[in-house]
């Protein structure tokens, strides 16, 4: 038999100058799909491209006990204007490299080239998982079903995301405890 889904507990981020909640396509999918799936968002927000909004409420996320994942769209290219990946740098506790190299491979086979443009990464942050997609909805897609979804259930094997969350939030994060 298998054993019953385990649902993480969700934030969602859009980093835009120009999106609302009703024009946010790629936040609308993120927290759309995550919830047909099983897990629960447990907070959604829009923030201009600015570093230190961005990284604010990234950190309050992060400081959260109730937030086990963040997911940001928005601000992973190259323009003077994106800097959401600058943004999280200083909160991160373990980069999680493989992240960005298997989305860029993936979506190689969907946009070619381009896909050399994104710097979609994901990391440890004390105890949270936070993942920066693009904030195109093909690259929300592609990230959110070809990755996360099978990384943040349980059942995926060999091994996944979510199986070393009660770890991570047991052990001694070095940060003064998260």
């Amino acid at each position: 038999m298998e054993p019953a889904f385990l649902p993480v507990h969700v934030a969602v981020l859009t980093v835009s100058d120009t999106r609302t909640l009703e024009t946010d396509s790629s936040g609308a999918y993120i927290a759309g799909r995550l919830t047909e799936v099983g897990h629960h968002i447990v907070a959604r927000a829009i923030v201009k491209d600015g570093e230190l909004v961005i990284r604010a409420q990234l950190a309050q996320w992060i400081a959260d006990p109730g937030v086990d994942v963040v997911i940001a769209t928005g601000g992973t290219g190259v323009t003077p204007r994106d800097v959401t990946p600058e943004a999280l740098a200083p909160l991160i506790t373990k980069p999680i490299p493989g992240f960005g190299e298997l989305f860029r491979w993936l979506s190689f086979q969907d946009i070619g080239t381009s896909t050399i443009q994104s710097r979609a990464e994901a990391a440890l942050c004390g105890q949270t998982y936070v993942f920066l997609l693009p904030g195109s909805t093909g690259g929300v897609r592609t990230g959110v079903e070809k990755i996360l979804i099978p990384q943040l259930d349980h059942r995926q094997k060999p091994c996944n995301f979510v199986m070393l969350l009660p770890r991570i939030k047991s052990e001694p994060t070095g940060l003064g405890g998260r």
